[in-house]
């Protein structure tokens, strides 16, 4: 147990600061492109984000989640994942290529053909190395992850700014994403030694996809569902609200997509290895769930107090009408990783094909959300989000429960205290926020300082055990970086 858990915290700390440095980065670059840029090029790109998605889904088909929980894969499992990959790859790039003209036809914006016919490359690109970056996971060997996804989004965080400052317009948002998959890919390459082997075998093939299948259509059916909304926008508002509305969402999943993958990518493979022993899987999972949400609900709660002067400060005024779509999407992902997590269980138990009918389920049930968007707005629409994430919540966690005995009523007495903490925390900061009369940039700071403070304060008097065990792997791994330096 003692050694799962140095994996897990390893795993943790390695995804954390890829996630952490990677995004810090991107964050940067991003509210630079931003100030360069107009929100209708955001919007653009925006408007052909759920096709590149959804071409991606069906490029992995489930493949990595089935390598990973199979606990012995051969050189063969590898090769032949490999070459469907690829294969998929370019024949969805072809696809691409072909129905470009009647996707800028449905948007009414002729441009969008040719940007669609480069960003499509970045599929190639990434169905090279999918089987690489498994192999790593398998390992949870993040710190090889983090190198190299660092080193991507540095170089094609550069070019795009380099092509924004050239005048290249939109043209620099596609430059960025193509070049990111491009390097990504070519990084693990070198550093990752594996190389397939010319088989492909059926058997394998068969086996893989009989557990990978279900979590393909399961994955296809969520792309789709957090990518309509960018269609629905594109078609039926304009290019400058849908840029309005990425900018807030992109923001929003800074913390939220973040935490929910880290805590998909490093708790599936540890969690996998715990299948057998439901005492402990249930002790470990019950001490992520609590530890992770107490740094989700903080982190979204927060942002969303502070989002009228983040946005200002950092990317100007032009984006105000972003500021209340990014107070309320970050009510929406704050659950994010509690639905990762409970959708993990699942994997980890070897039911895809329950994973699958709740995915069925709750995206049938999300539909009345961009019927009444479509009619009533975008403000609605994000309301009503937030009645779907609940439901899709509780959903994961009756049935991701019954596995270990860990019930949703359960879930919630121990993730409460987090979530009152945050409320308490972010109420004051929006109220501070309002009653400081003074410029937008030492509003923020005022407003980011006084959380972080209340944050540490609460924690401290009312002693959370979430924030107790954070603290403690906090102070073995600085304890372990002085050790190491003497």
């Amino acid at each position: 147990m003692e050694h799962i858990k140095q994996k897990t915290i390893s795993g943790l700390t390695w995804s954390f600061i890829d996630n952490f440095v990677n995004q810090g980065i991107q964050f940067i670059v991003g509210i630079i492109l931003a100030r360069l840029l107009s929100p209708s090029e955001f919007g653009l790109v925006g408007m052909i984000t759920i096709f590149i998605a959804v071409s991606q889904s069906f490029i992995d088909s489930g493949f990595s989640n089935a390598l990973i929980r199979k606990k012995e894969c051969s050189q063969t499992d590898y090769s032949t994942v490999f070459f469907f990959n690829l294969l998929a790859g370019i024949i969805l790039y072809v696809l691409l290529f072909i129905i470009s003209r009647p996707i800028s036809n449905f948007y009414d914006q002729p441009e969008l053909q040719p940007l669609i016919k480069v960003l499509g490359l970045s599929l190639i690109f990434r169905s090279f190395s999918i089987i690489q970056g498994v192999i790593l996971v398998k390992k949870i060997d993040f710190k090889t992850q983090a190198k190299i996804s660092i080193f991507s989004t540095v170089i094609s965080g550069t070019t795009g700014i380099m092509m924004a400052y050239s005048g290249f317009g939109v043209w620099s948002l596609i430059g960025r994403t193509v070049s990111a998959a491009l390097f990504y890919s070519l990084f693990l390459w070198i550093w990752n030694r594996w190389r397939p082997v010319l088989v492909f075998s059926k058997k394998s093939f068969k086996e893989l996809y009989g557990f990978g299948s279900k979590l393909l259509i399961s994955g296809l059916i969520d792309t789709v569902y957090q990518n309509i909304y960018y269609l629905i926008i594109g078609k039926y508002f304009s290019a400058k609200e849908l840029g309005y509305y990425t900018r807030a969402d992109l923001l929003k999943d800074i913390p939220s997509k973040n935490i929910n993958g880290i805590v998909s990518t490093v708790t599936y493979p540890v969690l996998a290895t715990l299948q057998d022993d439901r005492e402990k899987l249930k002790a470990g999972y019950k001490r992520i769930i609590t530890s992770i949400m107490l740094i989700s609900f903080v982190l979204m709660i927060g942002m969303s107090a502070v989002a009228e002067p983040m946005i200002i400060t950092l990317i100007g005024e032009k984006w105000q009408p972003s500021v209340i779509y990014l107070q309320m999407l970050c009510f929406v992902g704050m659950l994010y990783p509690l639905h990762s997590l409970n959708l993990n269980m699942l994997k980890v138990q070897g039911r895809s094909d329950l994973f699958l009918k709740l995915e069925i389920i709750k995206k049938i049930l999300a539909l009345p959300t961009i019927f009444i968007g479509i009619i009533f707005g975008i403000k609605i629409m994000i309301a009503c989000m937030m009645a779907t994430s609940l439901i899709a919540y509780y959903l994961n966690s009756y049935w991701s429960g019954k596995f270990i005995n860990y019930s949703m009523k359960e879930q919630i007495t121990d993730i409460l205290p987090s979530f009152l903490l945050a409320m308490v925390m972010g109420v004051i900061v929006y109220f501070a926020g309002i009653n400081i009369h003074t410029g937008y940039p030492v509003i923020f700071i005022i407003q980011i300082l006084m959380g972080s403070f209340l944050t540490l304060f609460l924690c401290e008097i009312f002693k959370l055990n979430s924030y107790i065990y954070l603290k403690e792997i906090l102070i073995t791994k600085f304890n372990d970086i002085i050790n190491a330096r003497k």
